[in-house]
């Protein structure tokens, strides 16, 4: 039978071991929206893809810098006139949404900016994130299972005792134990909806990468031998 609480001759402790890592981004996304206004459906569709086509490219041509690109959705909308009986369509409102992941930080604030410059083209972001199998999760659990036997230690060496087994060793939260980084700041948002191309190339963003904070938490049980009280 089990004894939830040790016994005299094998006593248990109890403790939680918890880290917390500050470390810089491994990767920023932004997320491009593409849009065309026109009279008839074909003139929408063609500057459409005519928009989309420049912004691919574009992103194209900054190479390994851009990790991941990602088309999302893809609409076009007819809007219907105010006021008039009928199906009367007014205009034609065209969109494609882009989602792109760099690694290099250093070509963010040059892409940004040049992206917002496009026609009817607006720029989200950046947000900041770990790669979902960062070392920096491995290393946040493994300081927190330290922390934790280093606990321990200490309040049996408070008892004049030492540690002489491991019971468990559990991932708080186990049902989600991955560590969860910080949450995303509200980024800004660039836009250009003049309908041109800016004639004098606007200057790069000067964009810090925001920090991102890692958590683990363990819960750990040993037993220890009898102290002499």
């Amino acid at each position: 039978m089990t004894v939830p609480y040790g016994t005299p001759d094998a006593p248990r402790i109890a403790v939680r071991g918890e880290a917390h890592l500050e470390v810089d981004p491994e990767i920023a996304r932004i997320g491009i929206t593409v849009a065309s206004r026109g009279k008839d459906r074909r003139t929408a569709l063609d500057d459409l893809t005519r928009r989309n086509a420049t912004v691919l490219d574009l992103l194209k041509s900054y190479g390994d810098a851009v990790e991941r690109l990602e088309t999302g959705s893809f609409s076009v909308t007819p809007e219907l006139k105010e006021h008039g009986r009928g199906e009367r369509v007014h205009a034609y409102h065209g969109s494609v949404h882009i989602t792109a992941e760099l690694t290099d930080f250093t070509a963010l604030g040059e892409l940004t900016t040049r992206l917002a410059d496009q026609e009817l083209t607006r720029v989200d972001g950046p947000w900041w994130a770990l790669r979902h199998d960062s070392p920096v999760y491995r290393e946040a659990r493994q300081q927190a299972v330290r922390e934790a036997v280093q606990r321990a230690r200490e309040y049996a060496e408070a008892l004049g005792t030492s540690l002489s087994s491991l019971l468990e060793l559990a991932d708080i939260g186990a049902e989600n134990p991955e560590p969860r980084f910080a949450a995303r700041a509200r980024s800004p948002r660039l836009e250009s909806f003049d309908g041109a191309q800016a004639a004098v190339t606007a200057a790069p963003l000067d964009l810090e990468p925001q920090r991102q904070h890692v958590y683990a938490h363990v819960n750990a049980r040993f037993t220890m031998a009898p102290p002499r009280l």
